[in-house]
């Protein structure tokens, strides 16, 4: 997706839909409050004027005595009420930059949920938490300060040099001659710290991708004793992090005396010219103190012009990112004129010459795939590992579409369903197993939340899961750690089992799923998957004969073709690849054809 089709100030202003008018109020407030800097200011030229250096300040002192308390009482005012509204302001614009914040980190996880394989495969994990959290708080803060201190700095800026201006523009232009140098020194600055931040946000997504990857993995990393490896290797992404902000902030360092040097040189300019203009006559000693009083006004929108470039630079790498996933679009999506199939699938499942390769991939994974899965048939699905089993299989719930050929269920092509009308009709259990941090209750009930508490112990006496539940000390109520620690591999297959069965779908899939459990448990998983009360077309991917012995047709896959297809017994008969695994697993001969 290309960012730049997208200005980033379009895309803030588009996401402070509803809020507009707040943030501009706000934006407005900061013009104000800038503009009233002038007003203690101008009350103090009025006050040494009149009442401290004029010709007629005795006279004044006396006369006018109610004046100098108004102009007092007006500078105290003025000030209370320049505070307010500054208060007012952050107020305003931290409320819109939390609102934004909600709106587009919930847009971004739902543009990340519903993205397809392909996605996932491509960015990583600890990169994407990178972009819904540091990045993310980057463009908040763009709109909280980085806008309004930009509006703040150039309003104060022009309203003072039209107030020097309106006092004496010789004097103003001798002052503001400075401001050009500094804002070459800010172009300077820009255009180096820019390619740093870029990187820097990189090196931070190594940094978070690292992490997790290390705390996800912690079991193999404690089981090969590599927690100092793991340690070093993450040291180096921090220190590579490290180096990359020093570089980054160093860079601001770098140009900060030159700034620094010319906005001090405006107070040495207006001491200079404006003493020759009071001892000529040509200034009032108020203008001058209020010259005087203001020439911070002017020094500090270009010291802190430098600051904004760099958080400005800060948000443009980070919107970068987030907005490469906000503008990112599924390719595999539902079809405008998709056919609406609201009713329970039958389950019937027919692939048609299919063939397939990854994206990213140069050699193609099937090649001309066809068979037909009744409804409420059982398929077996056996190969080697890697000739494209798991790949074959995800092409029925479309996670993948097929380079040539036609996956049909229920004689619908599935590119032309609804997606989730397809996948609710469909259970799917992996071998490698997701367990999320809930109750195991709330993992088997997962696709259908409003299971009741006797269903869902149906469902794991299905999947051999009840018994070792019940003996867990807070049983269907006992809180499964993250992604399952605390279980067992097969106890994790089988509540995975439970969860896929638990949608009653048309058709189960499961991939390798009783690899983890003895010989004892799949034969009772065979026996429940065979008494479901509901009607259900199971593809299964398996390893052990036990597991294939009495599906009602078995597939093997071999280099991405199906080489042999056929019941047990008839796939003995032929003594080919099945034959072979017969014989090696039961350590038998086989002979016309019994096993």
């Amino acid at each position: 997706m290309d960012t730049k089709k997208h200005s980033k100030m379009a895309w803030l202003w588009e996401n402070m839909k509803g809020y507009r008018v707040i943030y501009a109020i706000g934006i407005l407030g900061t013009i104000v409050y800038n503009v009233m800097q002038l007003t203690v200011p101008y009350f103090t030229q009025q006050i040494v004027d009149l009442f401290l250096t004029g010709e007629d300040a005795a006279t004044n002192i006396v006369t006018k005595r109610d004046l100098f308390f108004q102009l007092v009482i007006a500078m105290v005012g003025f000030t209370f009420l320049r505070t307010l509204i500054v208060y007012l302001v952050c107020m305003d614009v931290e409320h819109v930059s939390q609102k934004v914040l909600y709106r587009v980190r919930t847009h971004l996880f739902d543009k990340i949920e519903r993205q397809d394989m392909q996605f996932y495969n491509t960015y990583r994990t600890g990169d994407l938490m990178t972009r819904v959290t540091g990045d993310l708080d980057a463009v908040r803060h763009m709109i909280a300060w980085v806008i309004r201190s930009i509006v703040e700095s150039f309003s104060l800026l022009v309203a003072t040099a039209a107030y020097f201006i309106y006092m004496d523009w010789r004097l103003a232009l001798a002052i503001l001659a400075i401001a050009p140098f500094i804002m070459i020194v800010i172009v300077l600055f820009r255009n180096q710290v820019a390619p740093r931040h870029k990187e820097l946000r990189e090196k931070l997504s190594l940094l978070n991708t690292a992490a997790q990857e290390n705390i996800s993995g912690n079991r193999v990393v404690k089981a090969f004793a590599r927690e100092e490896y793991e340690i070093n290797k993450f040291d180096k992404c921090s220190i590579e992090f490290s180096k990359t902000n020093k570089k980054t902030a160093l860079t601001w360092i770098t140009f900060f005396p030159y700034i620094e040097t010319f906005a001090n040189l405006m107070p040495i300019v207006l001491l200079v010219v404006g003493g020759l203009f009071i001892i000529n006559g040509q200034l009032t000693m108020g203008e001058y103190v209020a010259f005087s009083g203001l020439i911070w006004a002017v020094q500090n929108p270009m010291r802190m012009l430098g600051n904004i470039m760099n958080e400005f630079q800060r948000f443009s790498a980070a919107s970068d990112k987030v907005m490469e996933i906000y503008y990112s679009e599924p390719k595999i999506v539902d079809k405008e004129d998709a056919v609406d199939m609201p009713n329970r699938f039958a389950g019937k499942v027919e692939f048609k010459n299919v063939s397939f390769q990854y994206e990213d991939g140069n050699l193609p994974v099937l090649h001309n795939i066809s068979f037909v899965a009744n409804p409420g048939e059982t398929v077996a699905i056996m190969g080697e590992t890697g000739c494209g089993k798991t790949s074959m299989i995800q092409l029925i719930p479309r996670f993948y579409e097929p380079t040539e050929g036609e996956v049909l269920v229920d004689g619908v092509n599935v590119c032309d369903m609804k997606l989730g009308q397809l996948r609710k009709n469909i259970g799917l259990a992996t071998q490698d197993v997701l367990l999320y941090s809930d109750t195991i209750d709330g993992n088997i009930a997962y696709g259908d939340s409003s299971l009741t508490k006797e269903e869902v112990e149906k469902f794991a006496k299905y999947s051999a899961a009840a018994k070792f539940i019940t003996r867990m000390p807070e049983g269907y109520d006992t809180i499964v750690g993250e992604r399952g620690v605390g279980l067992s591999g097969g106890q994790k297959q089988r509540i995975s089992l439970a969860r896929a069965l638990a949608v009653k779908p048309a058709i189960l899939i499961l991939d390798d799923t009783t690899s983890a459990v003895d010989m004892e448990t799949e034969k009772q998983i065979q026996h429940s998957l065979k008494e479901l009360d509901f009607p259900c077309t199971k593809l299964i991917i398996a390893q052990r004969i036990s597991t294939t012995k009495f599906a009602d047709k078995i597939l093997i896959i071999q280099d991405g073709r199906i080489t042999e297809s056929g019941t047990h017994d008839e796939l003995v008969a032929k003594k080919g690849y099945y034959y072979n695994l017969v014989q090696l697993q039961t350590g038998e001969t086989m002979e016309g054809g019994e096993a």
